[in-house]
C-alpha cells in the first residue's frame, strides 16, 4: 500500500540487508527451532520493521505485532478500540484529545512504557531526518507539518506533550473525524527510545529487541521467513492467541498456492497470491474468501517529465482505456472498473463520475496537445513490478493491455520496464518513471486516505504533481464537521484529480480474496481495509 526518496531510500535498504544478513546468520548457529502454531504467507519480503519506515502492506502487517498505539484495530469491525491507552477525552471543540494509558504498560525487556514515550515515537516520524513518507500522518497536529517541513525547529511547538507519565496531550489544528483511526496506524506506534538512541540506524539488531505490542520479534532470515513470538508482558497477553506464528515471503502465486496446498501455510493473505489463470474456480472452493474492501489499483504519471506535464495528454491516455476489458480480460474476480480513486462503500461519501471510455475525445485531445494520431509523440515506458519468484504476471499483464490500447486508439509506442520489487518502489519514490503501475489500500474508511496522499507535501504523492487548489479543498473538507459538507469539497477534490488534472488513471476496485480453512483457522473477519490483528488469530488444535 505504502516509500522513500533517494537518500531515503538507498539507506533503508542497505540497513535491511544488513540487519538480514546477521539475523539469518546469527539463526543459523541457533538450536533447533520449534514449530509454529501458525504460519502465513505475507507476500514480498519486507523492506523494513521500523514503524516509521514502512509503507507496503506486507511490512505493515508484521509490525503491528510488534509494535502497538494509542488504539489498536478491533479484529471484527476494523474500527478503533482502546490499545496502549485505555481511556480518551476529546474536548467540545474535537481538537484537544486528552488520552490516558494503562497503569500495566511495559515493553517486552520489562521497563515501563510512558507518556515521553509518545511523543518520543511521534516526533521522530516527523524529524525530515526520519524520512518518514508516512509523517503526513500526523500532519494534523499543531504545528507538525511545519516541524517536518524545517519551518518549526523546536519539536515542543508541535502539539503532543507529556504532562505525566500516563498521560498524552494532543492538539490538532482542526477537528479530524479519523484521528482515532491514525492512533491505531503504524507510524503512530510507540516504539523503543532507549534502544534507538543507542543503536541508531542498527537498533532493530538489538537483542532483545523491545516491542510494545502482542509478539517479539525471534528470527528474520531473508528469503526464508520472520518468526514472532508472544510478548508475555503485553498489556493484553491473556487474550493473545499464538505461542509462536512464522510469516513466509513468498510472492509468487503459484508457489503460494503449492504451500497452501501441501499443509505448509495454513493463511495466505492478498488475492494477488491467487494464480489468475485459477481465480474464477478457486473462488467458488469453501477456503477462499472474497470480500470487498478499499483498495483501487490505478497508473501513475510522472507529470515532471514530458509530454506528461500536459494534463490535455495524461486525460487523452486515460479515455483511450477499456477499463471492463482488463477486469473481464485479466482480474477475473469480480472487481469492478474504477472512474474515481476512492472505492465504493467508503463511509459517507459517494464519488463524483470520473473520465470514461472515449477514444475518439481522446484523439482530440492529443491532436490539441500537438499529437495528432500520435505523430510526434514520443517514444514512452511503463514501469511495474515483476512478482517475486516468476509467479503471476497480473502487473505484466494489464501493462501489455495498456501498451496495446494506446497504441490502437492513439498510435503511442511504449515500452515496458519491469523491475524487482524492492527497485520498483525506488524508482517510484524519486519519480525514476514515466508512468508506473500503482495501487492504494485505505489505511481507515474514510475518503482522506486516498485524497489527502495526492497533496502537494505528502510522500506518498510521487506523481510530482501539484495543485494549490487541491490542496486547499483536502484542507477544507478536514477542517468541517458536517459530514455533507465535508463530502462536497471531497467531491470537489477528487472531481480535479480524476476529471480535470488526472495525474493518475484509476483502473479497478480490488476483490479482496485470503485463503484459509475455517474448521482449522479462527479469528479472521473480512473487513473493507483488509485488517487482521495477529494477536487474534489461532489455529484450532486437533485431537491425534
Amino acid at each position: 500500500m505504502r516509500f522513500p526518496g533517494r537518500a531515503r531510500w538507498i539507506f533503508p535498504l542497505a540497513r535491511f540487508f544488513f540487519f538480514a544478513a546477521v539475523l539469518a546468520l546469527a539463526a543459523g548457529c541457533s538450536r533447533q527451532e520449534p514449530p509454529a502454531d501458525l504460519t502465513i504467507i505475507n507476500g514480498a519480503e519486507p523492506e523494513s520493521l521500523d514503524p516509521a519506515i514502512v509503507v507496503a502492506q506486507a511490512d505493515l502487517r508484521v509490525v503491528q505485532g510488534l509494535f502497538e498505539g494509542l488504539t489498536r484495530l478491533d479484529p471484527q469491525t476494523a474500527r478503533p478500540v482502546p490499545g496502549l491507552a485505555q481511556t480518551w477525552e476529546i474536548s467540545p471543540d474535537e481538537k484537544i484529545y486528552t488520552f490516558h494509558l494503562r497503569t500495566n504498560l511495559l515493553w517486552s525487556t520489562g521497563e515501563a512504557i510512558t507518556a515521553n514515550d509518545v511523543v518520543y515515537s511521534w516526533l521522530r516520524a516527523l524529524d525530515p531526518k526520519t524520512a518518514c513518507d508516512y509523517a503526513g500522518q500526523l500532519f494534523y497536529i499543531r504545528n507538525a507539518e511545519e516541524f517536518n517541513a524545517g519551518q518549526v525547529k523546536d519539536p515542543s511547538l508541535v502539539g503532543v506533550r507529556a504532562p505525566d507519565k500516563l498521560t498524552v496531550r494532543v492538539e490538532l489544528k482542526s477537528p479530524t473525524a479519523f484521528f482515532l483511526d491514525l492512533c491505531a496506524f503504524p507510524t503512530l506506534s510507540v516504539v523503543p527510545r532507549q534502544t534507538i538512541e543507542k543503536y541508531g540506524d542498527r537498533w532493530l539488531m538489538a537483542r532483545p529487541l523491545p516491542s510494545s505490542g502482542a509478539f517479539e520479534l525471534a528470527i528474520w532470515r531473508l528469503n526464508d521467513k520472520i518468526r514472532l513470538i508472544k510478548n508475555p508482558r503485553y498489556w493484553d497477553a491473556t487474550n493473545t492467541q499464538s505461542e509462536i506464528i512464522d510469516i513466509l515471503p513468498v510472492g509468487s502465486a503459484n508457489t503460494a498456492l503449492n504451500l497452501y496446498e501441501r499443509g505448509q501455510a495454513d493463511i495466505v493473505w492478498d488475492k494477488e497470491l491467487v494464480p489468475a489463470q485459477l481465480a474464477d474456480v478457486l473462488v467458488k472452493r469453501a477456503d477462499f474468501h472474497p470480500f470487498n474492501y478499499l483498495g483501487t489499483y490505478f497508473v501513475r504519471f510522472n507529470v515532471t517529465h514530458k509530454p506528461f506535464d500536459d494534463a490535455r495528454v495524461r486525460r487523452a491516455l486515460a479515455l483511450a482505456v477499456d477499463k471492463e476489458r482488463i477486469v473481464r480480460k485479466i482480474t477475473k474476480a469480480g472487481e469492478l472498473p474504477a472512474s474515481h480513486l476512492v472505492p465504493v462503500g467508503t463511509v459517507n461519501y459517494t464519488s463524483p463520475a470520473g473520465l470514461g471510455h472515449d477514444p475518439e475525445l481522446a484523439r482530440k485531445l492529443l491532436a490539441e496537445a500537438g499529437y495528432p494520431g500520435g505523430k510526434g509523440f514520443p517514444h514512452i515506458e511503463y514501469l511495474f513490478n515483476a512478482a517475486a519468484g516468476g509467479g503471476d504476471k497480473i502487473h505484466e499483464n494489464i501493462a501489455v493491455e495498456l501498451q496495446q490500447m494506446w497504441r490502437d486508439e492513439l498510435g503511442i509506442q511504449m515500452d515496458l520496464r519491469q523491475v524487482e520489487t524492492k527497485v520498483f518502489w525506488g524508482c517510484q519514490s524519486r519519480l525514476d518513471y514515466q508512468l508506473s503501475r500503482s495501487s492504494w489500500i485505505g489505511d481507515y474508511d474514510d475518503a482522506n486516505t486516498f485524497l489527502g496522499m495526492f497533496t502537494s507535501g505528502d510522500g506518498n504523492n510521487r506523481t510530482g504533481w501539484k495543485n494549490d487548489r487541491y490542496d486547499a479543498l483536502i484542507r477544507a473538507a478536514n477542517a468541517q464537521t458536517d459530514v455533507r459538507q465535508r463530502e462536497k469539497i471531497f467531491q470537489q477534490a477528487e472531481t480535479l484529480l480524476v476529471r480535470d488534472e488526472v495525474p493518475i488513471i484509476p483502473l479497478y476496485f480490488y476483490v479482496g480474496i485470503n485463503y484459509f480453512d475455517t474448521n482449522k483457522v479462527q479469528g479472521i473477519w473480512q473487513n473493507l481495509i483488509d485488517e487482521h490483528p495477529l494477536q487474534a488469530i489461532r489455529k484450532i488444535k486437533t485431537q491425534p
